[in-house]
């Protein structure tokens, strides 16, 4: 007699494992969802149900400390966006191609922002810069120099990461063949290589822009007292409670951070699945 193979997707339909599944979820997605629902809650207090208004929205709209902040980071994840991105893509692309004496040594430090915690890298970043003297109360936008400077630091690893796995489905052929043909180092890789990279650049630019949209632990320490951050705004007005126009402004933010995440997974999933030249 032979027993039964199972299908692992068999297991999904088991009640048990709905059931689990759907308690985990309520258990992870709970809390924002109720962030969002009361964000409307027409209550100052924000404790009990008092009917919808959107009049939180307009206040955090009007409010100027917190566009201020919301402009601040915009212009911290655009730059720190394209500098890691750049950064990034370079160091993946000489990890890939070359080998040379200290590659294992280089790829183990290009994991350490991935890996340490936020607060040590946040303490190490604010000691560095305390050292060399630029924390300080500086003018706008030079108070934004040691946050951008902290983002591009945890950011291009992740944009290294999202590029080299790109690059591993990489025919080296076509690069042999685009010579063959009589085109040059620049040529090959502006027309073969550059192409081929696009998903990947574009998943990992906007990987590094969530994740300076959301840093909240780096951006505390390394932002002087003339500098405030979107995320530090948020925390700052939590002290005082949790009202509905903070809660609007969490779901502005959470809104922001889910429409980039998704582009970034699905520009990233189509250069998985896409061969060729990822078009």
């Amino acid at each position: 007699m032979f027993r039964r193979r199972y299908d692992p997707l068999d297991y999904a339909r088991r009640p048990w494992l709905r059931l689990w599944l759907a308690l985990t979820f309520l258990f992870l997605y709970a809390p924002i969802v109720i962030l969002v629902v009361f964000s409307f809650n027409d209550s100052r207090r924000n404790i009990v149900w008092r009917g919808f208004t959107t009049e939180y929205y307009l206040k955090a709209l009007t409010n100027e400390g917190l566009i201020e902040a919301f402009v601040n980071s915009l212009v911290i994840a655009l730059v720190s966006t394209a500098v890691s991105t750049v950064l990034g893509a370079g160091l993946a692309l000489a990890l890939w191609r070359f080998r040379f004496r200290g590659k294992a040594l280089l790829e183990g430090a290009q994991a350490l922002p991935i890996v340490i915690p936020e607060i040590c890298m946040g303490v190490a970043l604010l000691v560095f810069f305390t050292a060399i003297g630029l924390m300080g109360g500086l003018p706008w936008p030079l108070g934004l120099v040691p946050v951008i400077i902290g983002h591009i630091a945890f950011s291009f690893p992740f944009v290294s990461v999202v590029v080299r796995a790109r690059l591993a489905g990489f025919d080296r052929a076509l690069e042999e063949a685009s010579r063959d043909l009589g085109a040059s180092e620049w040529q090959t890789f502006r027309y073969v290589l550059l192409p081929y990279m696009r998903p990947g650049l574009i998943a990992g630019a906007l990987l590094a822009m969530t994740l300076s949209l959301d840093d909240f632990v780096i951006t505390f320490f390394t932002s002087g007292p003339e500098t405030v951050t979107f995320p530090v705004k948020v925390y700052s007005m939590v002290r005082f409670g949790a009202t509905p126009e903070v809660n609007a402004a969490s779901t502005v933010l959470i809104l922001l951070t889910l429409v980039l995440t998704v582009v970034a997974m699905r520009f990233q999933r189509r250069g998985q699945e896409r061969g060729g030249f990822g078009r």
